[in-house]
């Protein structure tokens, strides 16, 4: 039977955080508030009113596409975009397609692969449906909400790094503090574009002609299951000889499959032209460059620094450096200031919750207690060869040169010593324990 590969693209809609709508002066605190109660003319898509482009939503935007190396277009536009349905009042969405305010750009994964993007585009949101015994009811105060849309080339080819990116995605917003990405509240939403080639077409670089699109999911777990049910469906259509309709389809938890939704449209279906009461967008170098001198510290930066600076382990880094971890990031930096030992500090605070309200009396007396506990080295040797050995593939890695990888090893150690080894030690004794067992020479 022919073996098919995975061809995945996303698109992450992310909310961001602005006192007002895109194109209104609604307020845009919206997620504990009464149905329809944050609306005006504007947003409800009356005839006559004028939409003015929130200017904060667009400087937040242009920072998001800065923090991920994106070109910032010097001229941008908005586009209307047409499609009827009952959550969008005015029959078009006021979105871009053509200049885009950001185009192109990366981010780079926990394997070192990069994923491409194609663009970073700002629009407004639709009202939310509620259907119920027969009945839909709409609620229009998510209707105008600015929402900047994330949209990647197809080049994911495992579920696991489609999650992944999503995550650091996230992360990226919060660190920002452009938006709070709470996927409980819609702020975040995930779609995936899912079609599967043969081995020959990837070897020649050949995409399919169609694409099955996943709308709407609100959770990493439900859009890892749905690719995987989507993937499942389209290779049983594929091997019985049959066609993969090209569709927009919906996540269902309890049946654990897809359901179909409505076809999916083409660009030229959304009969895209310039919005004619929006006038182009100027932007000049002062304006990216004061950007630019706004970005903080970005996650990967914090990580490679903590690591660097602190000798601390990729896994410990990772953690400290989340856009979550910003107060007890700094309550690290703070207690490593007063002179205590970086990395026995970093795993006490990550692994003893109830470390991080301590004051540094009681930090201090803590960490003297923990560090004469630590395990000692005969044990220690004990869980190094369970961990080299049910990590063969990581392993190859390293003999394959990526040296990187032994800070997954020094993880797994720490996790199941309960943070009680010494990550210095822990190192050390691996990259002896690896190359007497399998004659290489890492240093």
């Amino acid at each position: 039977m022919t073996e098919y590969k995975l061809v995945l693209g996303l698109e992450v809609h992310i909310h961001l955080k602005t006192e007002t709508k895109m194109f209104c002066g609604c307020d845009s605190n919206i997620y504990e508030a009464e149905p329809n109660t944050h609306v005006c003319p504007v947003c409800l898509g009356l005839p006559g009113a004028l939409p003015v482009p929130n200017f904060e939503a667009i400087k937040k935007t242009q920072v998001l596409g800065l923090a991920l190396d994106s070109i910032l277009n010097k001229e941008s536009r908005f586009d209307r975009k047409h499609y009827f349905y009952p959550d969008l009042p005015k029959g078009f969405q006021i979105s871009q397609y053509k200049q885009p305010l950001c185009e192109g750009g990366e981010i780079e994964l926990d394997s070192g692969n990069k994923v491409s993007l194609e663009r970073i585009h700002l629009e407004e949101d639709t009202a939310k449906s509620f259907h119920e015994n027969g009945r839909t009811l709409i609620d229009f105060n998510k209707s105008g909400m600015p929402l900047v849309e994330i949209v990647t080339k197809p080049v994911f080819k495992t579920v696991g790094e489609s999650v992944e990116f999503c995550k650091k995605i996230q992360d990226l917003i919060i660190t920002l503090g452009i938006g709070d990405a709470d996927m409980e509240k819609g702020q975040m939403r995930l779609e995936a574009n899912i079609s599967l080639r043969t081995q020959e077409m990837e070897y020649n670089d050949i995409l399919p002609d169609y694409k099955v699109e996943i709308k709407n999911i609100n959770s990493f777990r439900f859009m890892e299951k749905a690719i995987i049910a989507e993937i499942k469906r389209q290779t049983e259509i594929l091997q019985k000889g049959n066609v993969v309709n090209q569709e927009n389809r919906g996540w269902d938890e309890r049946s654990g499959t897809t359901v179909s939704q409505r076809v999916k449209e083409e660009a030229h279906d959304y009969r895209y032209f310039p919005e004619p009461d929006i006038p182009l967008l100027y932007f000049d170098e002062k304006h990216i460059e004061e950007l630019k001198n706004s970005l903080p510290e970005l996650p990967q930066q914090k990580k490679t620094r903590l690591m660097t600076r602190y000798g601390l382990t990729a896994n410990i880094a990772t953690i400290l450096s989340t856009g979550y971890s910003f107060g007890l990031l700094k309550k690290f930096e703070g207690f490593v200031e007063s002179g205590l030992d970086p990395v026995k500090t970093a795993n006490i605070l990550i692994n003893k919750k109830e470390s991080r309200d301590m004051s540094f009396e009681e930090f201090e007396k803590l960490l003297n207690v923990s560090t004469n506990r630590i395990i000692n080295e005969k044990n220690l040797k004990n869980y190094l060869e369970e961990v080299v050995k049910n990590n063969r593939n990581i392993i190859n890695d390293i003999k394959g040169g990526k040296l990187s990888a032994i800070e997954f090893l020094v993880g797994q150690v720490m996790k199941n010593t309960k943070g009680q080894a010494d990550p210095v030690k822990v190192r050390e004794l691996l990259k002896s324990e690896i190359n007497k067992k399998f004659n290489t020479a890492i240093d």
